[in-house]
């Protein structure tokens, strides 16, 4: 989740500002829990415990679901996000001068898709379900939301940097998450990430999301499918690439050669990963961010 220091975000820093809630969150991180199970854990009543549920539930910080068990019906607790990053307002004396790139998802140059799959613009599905060769399509540059069981994405990217400009960061944001028949919230896919075919490294999705609406997707899309990814950023620096802040190799700007006219970005779930479970990639009109890709390149 990415957050700012605007009114709009008080729910997430009042559900953050309570013991009690940050001790359920990180019994959550280790495994989902229903109420009775919290309350015990925490020595508190239910009724309380399902107070501060609720406040995190609102924030978008956990999310629940009712499920059968052998006493009927009980409220299992899961985290919705894994990272929350806050944007503070920069001053415009210290802006750092950067080249932005905003590419369509459907936009790709080159692909190797593999069932679970499809591709869709906001107003209809492009030809049909588990078909890869609607990849191919003219219309895909309209698309809003793709997804593939394993295989590979790949974008070129125009470099506008100057002989004069020295390169110190490459920003790329994106709202992905993992491919599962229908939806699944525990479906892991190890999800990897390469410039001009140097691998950047590999981020583990937690899951394909699905119940709930995604913020900007559209009415008529099927409640039983993928709604909305997670917000990443990956950050190619001097000192290596990070994920949301957190290092994911020694892959540094040098190693990637950034100074190329055009670059070349390519997403992948690999046959050989731990966790094969594909990735579905939201651009604009879908999922919870209604943004494509973005590229900076950030330059003193």
């Amino acid at each position: 989740m990415k957050i700012n220091t605007q009114e709009q975000w008080l729910p997430v820093y009042e559900a953050l500002a309570s013991t009690v809630r940050l001790k359920i969150i990180n019994l959550l991180s280790n495994q989902p829990m229903n109420v009775k199970e919290l309350a015990q854990k925490l020595e508190l009543s239910s009724a309380i415990i399902t107070m501060h549920i609720n406040k995190l539930e609102k924030a978008g910080i956990i999310k629940s679901k009712r499920t059968k068990s052998k006493g009927g019906i009980q409220k299992l607790c899961t985290l919705a996000l894994d990272t929350i990053q806050i944007d503070f307002p920069i001053s415009k004396n210290i802006e750092r001068k950067s080249h932005e790139f905003v590419l369509p998802i459907g936009l790709f140059t080159d692909c190797d898709i593999a069932p679970t799959c499809g591709i869709a613009t906001t107003e209809k599905i492009i030809g049909y379900f588990d078909d890869p060769r609607y990849f191919l399509d003219p219309k895909r540059v309209d698309a809003g939301i793709l997804w593939l069981g394993k295989g590979f994405i790949e974008y070129k990217i125009s470099n506008f940097l100057l002989a004069n400009q020295n390169p110190e960061e490459l920003e790329i944001s994106m709202e992905i998450s993992s491919e599962a028949p229908g939806y699944n919230q525990n479906w892991p896919s190890d999800i990897s990430f390469f410039i001009n075919d140097i691998k950047l490294g590999t981020w583990t999705s937690p899951g394909d999301f699905g119940e709930k609406k995604g913020i900007f997707t559209p009415k008529w899309w099927d409640k039983n499918i993928n709604q909305y990814g997670m917000l990443k950023q990956l950050h190619v620096t001097n000192n290596g690439t990070f994920i949301d802040g957190e290092k994911l190799s020694n892959t540094s700007l040098k190693d990637i050669d950034i100074k190329r006219k055009q670059l070349s970005f390519k997403i992948a779930v690999l046959e050989d990963a731990v966790h094969v479970g594909g990735l579905t990639l939201f651009g604009k009109g879908f999922g919870n961010y209604n943004q494509d890709l973005i590229f900076k390149l950030y330059y003193n």
